[in-house]
Order: C-alpha cells, then structure tokens, then sequence
C-alpha cells in the first residue's frame, strides 16, 4: 500500500510500508546516481585489493566465458494504464504503476516514489513479478480520515502532473536509480449538470439550456463551481449515438452555464467539458427534449 509523505532530503528516503530486506543498505542506495552496488564498501575493498595481486577471479571467469554483464536499465514505467488519476471527496482511489527494465540477471525488486506539484509525494515498494516488470499499486483520497496519521492526503495545489522515480534491484545484488522515468495528471474530478426548456417546445421556437460545472475541492472536501471554462453544447437526434457540438459556452463566477438555441428535432442535449491539467473531464448525462410540429 502506498503512503502520502513530506519528500525526503537527499540524504534521507524513508516512508515505506513495506520494509525490504537489508532496510539500511538500501537507504545508502537511495543516492540518484546511475548505478550502484548493494555492498557498495565492501566491493570497493575488495577491488583495491586485487588490484595489487592481478586480476579478479570474476573478471577471470568473464573473460573466459567471452560475455561481460550488461549494467541493468530501467526502461520507463506505466501509471494507471496511461490514464489520469481522477480523485474526488468521498472514495480512495487506487491505480497501479509498472516500472519496466531489463538485465542479465532480471529484476528482483523496486522502490517507487511518485512527486507532484507543490511537495506532492507517495512511495511503496514491491517485488518484481518478472525479470522485467515491477508493478505496485498506489492507493490516494482527499477526504477526512479521523484517525489516520495522515488524515488527508491531497490539497489543491497537488494536482497537475506527476513523476516516477524508481530504484530497482536486480537478482544479483545490483541496483539502479532512475529518475521521472514516468508521467501522469492526478486530476480533481469534474461534474456536470444539464437541463434544457421548456419541454416538450414547438418546433422553431427558443430552447433554453442551462448547467453546471463543478469540481472537487480538496481543501474543503465539497464541490464547488468551476469559473471560466470553456464547455461544448452537444445534441443528438433521436435514433442517433452520436452528439455534436452546437456552441461553446463559457462558464460564469459561479460554475453555471447558459445558452438559447432554436430547436428543431427531438433529441438529447448535454454540455461536455475535456478537462484541464488539474481537472478531469466530465459529461451531462443527455436531456430529453420532444419537439412538436
């Protein structure tokens, strides 16, 4: 399981909830540096020390055997199957990250830091279930949980885009550091209403249709307008599954919509927002409306 926490300084990476094998070890290893050993000091002596007498007994066998170990590399790594994140108010949400490599020996575990806008930070661990792909599941909410050590995890100016820094450890004791080897929009969720009158309404005549736009607050755990936005007035005509945009509509100070169009055919009518970087998209579920000769 994920946990939300104030980033570590360089010098400290800490905040697992699961804690992997030789925990200490692995802290020294947290350093952003391209490749690394788990027995960092320990390799050092004793490469100092065969250097005196000649040649090491694995450079020896490496080069008899004609093959030299590749260093391990980190691909990329996947979030939530490449879809944003949208939270609300209510509910956790959780989503998988899948960190992706290669080496001779294959993957055998990783340490997975996500970072946001303005300190935003999670981080979990887990061990690879291949010898290329490392997959955990990250778990995020912005509502209150009395109790908690972290009763809330999300504010405001959390969302937007977020990066994946990963450190992966190989099956034979080699480690590598990666850094925003990934990208995601965590979004506040979005909610729209519509209704267009009045219905049924006589062919020709003025058809009113009114919404709102609103989206999650979480700093005050409500849903609140969305002022300024751009939200497409989409109709479909009866018998169709396909809508197409009439007008584009701006919102006002407090989130609400409004339009006249002439009508001419009975159909749906919906306003459809695409999101923004920091909130995601969101529909009205299609008004009915019966025009009459």
């Amino acid at each position: 399981m994920s946990r939300f926490a104030v980033p570590p300084s360089d010098g400290q990476r800490d905040g697992h909830d699961i804690a992997p094998p030789n925990t200490a070890a692995r802290a020294i290893r947290r350093n952003p540096v391209g490749r690394v050993t788990s027995r960092g000091v320990v390799v050092g002596a004793v490469a100092t020390l065969l250097a005196g007498v000649g040649a090491s007994a694995d450079a020896a066998s490496g080069t008899a055997s004609g093959t030299v170990p590749s260093d391990p590399v980190v691909s990329g790594a996947t979030v939530n199957s490449g879809h944003d994140v949208i939270v609300g108010i209510t509910q956790n949400v959780q989503f998988p990250v899948t960190v992706t490599g290669a080496d001779d020996s294959g993957l055998s575990f990783a340490d997975v830091d996500l970072k946001g806008p303005h300190g935003g930070f999670y981080t979990t661990d887990t061990f690879c279930q291949t010898a290329t792909a490392c997959t955990t599941v990250f778990t995020v909410n912005a509502h209150p949980a009395p109790g908690s050590d972290d009763p809330v995890d999300l504010a405001n100016a959390n969302a937007g885009t977020w990066s994946v820094d990963t450190l992966v450890d190989t099956n034979d004791g080699v480690s590598v550091f990666a850094r925003g080897v990934g990208s995601f929009g965590l979004k506040r969720a979005a909610r729209l209403t519509v209704n267009a009158s009045p219905e049924p309404v006589a062919k020709g005549a003025r058809l009113t249709v009114t919404g709102k736009l609103v989206r999650a607050n979480w700093d005050t755990y409500r849903y609140a307008g969305y002022t300024g936005q751009a939200v497409k007035l989409q109709f479909r005509p009866k018998g169709s599954n396909t809508y197409t945009t009439v007008a584009t509509v701006n919102t006002n100070g407090t989130g609400n919509l409004r339009t006249t169009v002439k009508a001419v055919k009975d159909g749906y009518w919906r306003w459809n927002f695409a999101g923004t970087n920091t909130t995601g998209p969101a529909k009205a579920t299609g008004d009915y409306v019966d025009v009459r000769p």
